[in-house]
């Protein structure tokens, strides 16, 4: 099988062969990858921001395929199924966070195309239960950035809580589905992008965004919640600055360069800022539920496997409206 391979930080990815496909461990599953999306967590690790990930990696983590064989104590998933593999790819299931309906936090947690081989391959290996089916109305490209994009946008909004004037500050992959859930559940969305960023404005407003403009402007409103797409510590007080008074500031990447320090008052009248760390089962059972209700559209560019180094530049330069996407 063909895969694309990490071996240290900073190098671009090599196109490797491998003998045959993967071989299943008892509980695990092996899927015959269709399409994979690119992820900005790739990037992080592509580019030595999260320390420490399996080397040589195969990354990927928003997989679609179909299983094409399963390990002896397998029952949940057949050969022939289509399902979707995240982020979250095991958890110890007995710690304090697991045993709470907070797996996103166990210690011993290990992650897709991160500590695991991920989807930027022909084949991958992933738990049987830390695999999603994918709804049926969904074509193998559209439902790879629900697996991760769409997921944590979920999960954020959720931390939001029942805002009803919405920020996202960084309009990519992520933002693109979260604005569509909003607008589903009656929210006024009020989208930030990269100062000069048109065309990414006229992309928000066609998705159902009130208003669009530039990060370095403040909102026309007070916002009652802010969702912080883009890995950049500055909006933070931005966003602080751009929230009603017991407003919620939500920072959803796993990297972010450091926040600068700001004056007390941006956080002062019970503003709260928090993090969204992984996601959970639940949350994908839940998402992937509701994302056909909406429903959700995705927007994507494929790549052929062999062009996943364009790909990712293609989302570390904000060219790409939506999502890039692997299809092997």
């Amino acid at each position: 099988m063909r895969a694309m391979v990490l071996d240290a930080a900073n190098t671009p990815l090599r196109l490797a062969q491998r003998s045959e496909p993967p071989t299943p461990g008892p509980d695990d599953v092996v899927i015959k990858v269709h399409a994979c999306a690119v992820c900005r967590t790739d990037l992080h690790i592509v580019d030595g921001e999260l320390p420490r990930p399996k080397l040589p990696l195969v990354p990927g983590h928003e997989i679609v395929g179909t299983v094409v064989a399963v390990g002896r104590n397998v029952e949940r998933i057949r050969a022939g199924d289509r399902v979707g593999v995240p982020w979250l790819g095991w958890t110890c299931g007995v710690c304090e966070y697991c045993t709470t309906g907070r797996e996103n936090l166990c210690a011993r947690a290990r992650f897709t195309g991160y500590d695991i081989d991920g989807g930027y391959a022909e084949y991958t290996v992933a738990h049987q239960k830390f695999c999603f089916a994918i709804p049926p109305s969904y074509s193998d490209v559209d439902a790879a950035p629900l697996l991760c994009a769409g997921l944590i946008g979920y999960r954020a909004l959720r931390m939001a809580g029942g805002a009803k004037r919405l920020g996202l500050y960084g309009f990519g992959a992520a933002a693109h589905i979260a604005v569509q859930v909003a607008r589903h559940r009656g929210q006024e969305v009020y989208a930030f992008t990269k100062p000069g960023d048109v065309v990414g404005q006229d992309f928000a407003r066609s998705l159902g965004a009130t208003w669009a403009g530039d990060s370095d402007r403040p909102a026309p409103e007070p916002l009652d919640a802010a969702l912080i797409f883009a890995p950049v510590g500055a909006l933070v007080p931005a966003a602080l600055a751009a929230t009603a008074k017991g407003g919620t500031v939500v920072c959803a990447g796993i990297h972010m360069s450091d926040i600068p320090s700001f004056p007390y008052r941006l956080l002062w009248e019970e503003r709260v800022v928090r993090s969204v760390a992984n996601l959970t089962r639940r949350d994908g059972e839940e998402f992937l539920r509701l994302a056909p209700d909406v429903p959700v559209r995705t927007t994507t560019s494929s790549f052929p496997l062999e062009r996943a180094n364009e790909a990712l530049a293609a989302v570390r330069g904000g060219v790409l409206e939506g999502a890039a996407v692997l299809v092997p």
